[in-house]
């Protein structure tokens, strides 16, 4: 036999792919997260070390 099919892969696959989910709104999740994204200050984090990487790089590149 050329392929010898592992039946634990199989189910852990199954498994993956037939999940129940809780919480179909998608986009209301996505939506939630850039509200909290914003709202906790963390884009000020990105902004700002986006700006001093992209200065440091300057330095050593």
């Amino acid at each position: 036999m050329i392929f010898d099919l592992d039946h634990n892969y199989l189910l852990s696959v199954a498994n993956l792919l037939a999940q129940n989910i809780e919480d179909p709104d998608v986009l209301g999740q996505i939506q939630d997260a850039w509200y909290n994204f914003i709202d906790s200050g963390q884009v000020w984090a990105l902004l700002i070390g986006s700006f001093f990487g992209y200065t440091f790089k300057g330095f050593t590149g």
